[in-house]
Parts: structure tokens; C-alpha cells; sequence
């Protein structure tokens, strides 16, 4: 099947590299015309121009930047059916050492950006009586997690719980409201920052062998956004190959 977003017009924040670049392809592939919006500017740019969308920057742990981001989307196209919040920061810092500041710049990125995004796209969407929100969140939070990340952990598992608040309020208006739990996937950050150890051993831990690509991640996004996914609402999909299904570590039916 193809033509799944054609004439649908999305706002993807957080696409200039990873998973919010593979999503970028995947609605580009399928007809939807697109905005992009990210910090990095360079990066955000030749994103854009791969997929022949407009790019803003946009901080959006900013409401100003995101209704900018959002009125751009007006601007050249007249509406906004989708909007995807994939932008996130996930530093690494035990508890122990993380300052207020820390955790509130965490926070501002995470977790106020997801009622950035949807309070600014809310306007356009409930005059239109339609609309899609759609959120990037993550099997760490929700399900797991491991040291260094308890600031992220929480963000991730508040946006669960802001999709189904968000759902319940705007289904009355025609918009979706929904997300995806990323398990891991292999980006430029995870080969920039970790060693081919470190990648084996999550491999390890996942039963399908490998970890996800961006594409997988889009895939998913793609199927909430289209018209395919009308009647699911206030849900997140895990998409992580199986990484929460084995009990412990020897899971395998036969020994490699």
C-alpha cells in the first residue's frame, strides 16, 4: 500500500537526525507534506531538503517556538493534520548527581514539550475537526529502566500519561491522540557514543537479534497516523523486538 499520508500535512519535531529523520523519509514516501523542526540547524536543514520540506528552528521546551512551528505549518500549507513530538535529551547522570537544574532542563525538553506540541497544534486541529498528536516515548520509563536514566524515565512515563489524558479531552473534536515506545534503536547517537561491546550486549538482550532502526520506529508512526488507525486513541505501540518479553538473561530455546 502506498499514498497512506497523501495531502496530509505534518509537523515533525525533533527530525534532523535518528528516529524523527526516519519518520521524516517514511511520511515523505507515503504523500504527506512536511515541516521540519529541531535545535540543530545544519543538521535540521539538509534533513528538510532530503525530503523537500520546510525546516524551523524550534526549542520546544519553548510555547513560543512551538506555536511558530506550528503556524509555519499554516502558513505554506493551510492546515496541519499530524504532529509528531520525537524531540528528547536523555543525558546521563545518576540521581545522586543530577541538580534541579538538570532535572528541570530534562523535564522542559521531555515533558513539557509533549504539552507544547499539543496545546499548540490543538488550535488548528479542534478548528478543523481534525487532527493526529503523536508522541515519541520509550520502553525506559514505562516498563524499565537502568541507572542514569531516572530524570528520562520519568518524562517517558508522564508522556504516557499525557497521551491518555489527551485523548480523552480532544476525542470529542475529532483528534487522535497516541505514541510509540521505542526499545533500542541503532542512531548516529548510539554508534557515536557507545563501543561495538556495548551494542552486542544489548543484541543480546533482544530476542529478535538486533536493535531496531529509525525505519521500524517510522513504521509504526506511520500506521497511527494514517487513516488505518481511526479508531485507536489514548495507545502507545512498543516496538523493540521483543527486549521486554524474556523473564532474565538466558532466554534463548538453544545455546548459540
Amino acid at each position: 500500500m502506498a499514498g497512506r499520508l497523501d495531502g496530509k500535512i505534518a509537523l515533525i519535531v525533533g527530525a534532523a537526525r535518528g528516529i524523527g529523520k526516519g519518520i521524516a523519509i517514511r511520511f515523505a514516501e507515503e504523500g504527506a507534506q512536511l515541516v521540519l523542526a529541531d535545535t540543530e540547524v545544519d543538521a535540521g536543514q539538509a534533513a528538510a531538503a532530503e525530503v523537500g520540506a520546510a525546516f524551523i528552528r524550534t526549542d520546544i521546551s519553548r510555547m513560543e517556538d512551538a506555536q511558530k512551528a506550528v503556524a509555519l505549518a499554516q502558513e505554506r500549507y493551510g492546515r496541519l493534520d499530524i504532529i509528531v513530538q520525537n524531540a528528547g535529551i536523555y543525558p546521563w547522570q545518576l540521581i545522586e548527581n543530577t541538580s534541579p537544574d538538570d532535572w528541570d532542563r530534562v523535564m522542559a525538553v521531555n515533558l513539557r514539550g509533549t504539552f507544547n506540541a499539543a496545546r499548540a497544534a490543538l488550535v488548528p486541529m479542534k478548528a478543523q475537526g481534525y487532527g493526529r498528536m503523536l508522541f515519541t516515548s520509550s520502553i525506559t520509563g514505562p516498563h524499565v529502566t537502568s541507572p542514569g536514566h531516572g530524570h528520562y524515565s520519568a518524562t517517558k512515563a508522564g508522556i504516557n500519561g499525557f497521551i491518555r489524558s489527551a485523548a480523552l479531552e480532544f476525542s470529542g473534536y475529532g483528534i487522535t491522540v497516541n505514541g510509540v515506545e521505542p526499545g533500542n534503536i541503532l542512531t548516529e547517537a548510539i554508534t557515536e557514543h557507545r563501543g561495538a561491546e556495548f551494542i552486542r550486549n544489548m543484541e543480546d538482550s533482544i530476542p529478535l537479534g538486533r536493535l531496531g532502526k529509525p525505519r521500524d520506529i517510522a513504521n509504526a508512526f506511520l500506521f497511527l497516523a494514517s487513516d488505518e488507525a481511526d479508531y485507536i486513541t489514548g495507545t502507545t505501540i512498543v516496538v523493540d523486538g521483543g527486549q521486554l518479553l524474556p523473564e532474565g538473561a538466558d532466554f534463548r530455546i538453544l545455546p548459540p
